[in-house]
């Protein structure tokens, strides 16, 4: 399925899996050469597409245009839903693959049943609920929304694509009861406060936020903007289910900024850390991948004895509340200290005049790499490049502190809405060049 969020896109989806075909949802921003690979890796036989996307599909596949091709094809009459066994797949999505080729995760048609069922009792979905979805649907967040929402029975409002005004449009419209995204996607929503300011925000029950860390400063303002809502971080993993984390199976209240508990049935440990309680999370749950297709030495590697090895590090409360600290891929060393970039990001985050940051390594002859932070400042703002240095310096340790900050109006986003890191290398670099050239000339 190669589509933009619409209806269509849902039933396809859906369809497939109930006539026992596996779904693969492709990221639509994605170059048409990885478009090309995934379909041929996936061993694709039909594509469901719209008109703009329909032109990269590869020539030789089979493809459905939503709209009147669809119509034509969908056949409404009887036939017998597929019976999954244990090991049935039922659907196949994507991996970003931003460390190499993109890897296809084949997820089972009882781990998917076990994981609707998880989201929509945990969180109290009812017919009541309104729930807005504007993250693609070929990426995990919005397919979350989706099955706790068809689960409970609640309403969908449903966006082709993120765009600040309409989904704040959508929320007063729709009187939303849940909003979903990822931390970006909220961020940039807040610039808008004069339009926040114009609709009522107190139907907002729920704000669900997952796939990157969440500041505690972005949990405040979003507080302060919809007055009735409790702002979640959720956790999940393609791999994992995707739903390994959530509200404390005693009713405890989670703390600021946590990840949650672990649900009943799942199993967690950290491994690979200095003490019990911080590590590298491994999970095992009903809804962990079967494996990656086509790829048995990657499965054995992060598959091993039914436990999901996912590469995020956390640290976990006395009270079994589990936190992100960083990705075990992330965590780069400078001058013989580890450093996770979230942690640097999260001490900018606390200065007064800073809305978004964002922290990458980059190669230093000395140290080997040193973090280089890129800053969205407060509407209004002002703020420079040694303030943050020095803030840096005075409340963290020295070799943490950022050694460039490049200032924003806004973080470039990839495809799952996430902010595009490649980007932000390629202007640090150009930025970079342009100062040595001033400095030789100078």
């Amino acid at each position: 399925i190669l589509s933009l969020n619409r209806a269509e896109f849902v039933m396809t989806l859906l369809g497939a899996m109930r006539a026992g075909v596996v779904p693969v949802p492709v990221n639509v921003k994605l170059p048409a050469d990885s478009v090309a690979y995934i379909l041929h890796d996936a061993g694709a036989r039909l594509v469901f597409a719209e008109p703009v996307t329909r032109r990269r599909c590869p020539s030789n596949l089979q493809s459905i245009e939503f709209g009147s091709d669809f119509d034509a094809f969908v056949d409404a009459g009887p036939f017998d839903s597929f019976e999954p066994g244990p090991n049935s797949i039922a659907i196949q999505p994507y991996t970003s693959g931003s460390t190499g080729r993109p890897k296809g995760v084949l997820l089972t048609h009882y781990g998917q049943n076990w994981s609707r069922r998880i989201l929509a009792h945990t969180r109290g979905t009812t017919e009541r609920d309104v729930i807005l979805v504007a993250a693609p649907l070929y990426h995990k967040n919005a397919l979350n929304a989706i099955k706790q929402g068809l689960t409970g029975g609640a309403t969908l409002p449903l966006l082709p694509q993120f765009d600040i005004e309409r989904y704040i449009e959508a929320i007063g419209r729709h009187r939303c009861t849940v909003i979903s995204g990822v931390p970006t996607m909220m961020a940039m929503m807040l610039t808008r406060k004069d339009q926040l300011a114009s609709i009522d925000t107190k139907s907002v029950r729920t704000i669900m936020m997952g796939s990157a860390p969440s500041s505690p400063q972005l949990i405040k303002e979003l507080k302060a903007h919809f007055p009735n809502a409790e702002p979640l971080v959720v956790y999940g993993v393609t791999e994992g289910g995707p739903v390994p984390l959530g509200p404390h199976p005693e009713g405890k209240l989670r703390p600021p900024g946590s990840l949650g508990a672990l649900y009943s049935g799942t199993e967690a440990k950290l491994v690979g850390g200095s003490d019990p309680d911080q590590g590298e999370l491994v999970l095992k749950n009903p809804g962990i991948l079967l494996g990656y297709h086509n790829l048995p030495e990657e499965t054995a590697r992060q598959l091993r004895n039914g436990w999901y090895y996912t590469g995020d590090v956390c640290r976990r409360d006395q009270d079994g509340f589990y936190f992100f600290v960083g990705r075990t891929d992330d965590m780069f060393v400078s001058g013989g200290e580890n450093i996770f970039p979230g942690e640097v990001e999260t001490l900018l985050l606390r200065h007064p005049a800073v809305h978004q940051a964002l922290v990458l390594p980059f190669d230093h002859e000395l140290k080997g790499q040193v973090p280089y932070a890129f800053v969205v400042p407060k509407h209004g703002a002002s703020v420079t490049e040694d303030d943050l240095k020095q803030f840096a310096l005075a409340n963290g340790p020295a070799y943490q502190h950022p050694r460039r900050i490049f200032f924003l109006d806004q973080f470039p986003l990839a495809g799952t809405n996430k902010v595009d890191r490649e980007w932000l290398r390629k202007r640090a670099a150009e930025d970079t060049a342009s100062s040595d050239t001033k400095l030789r000339n100078d």
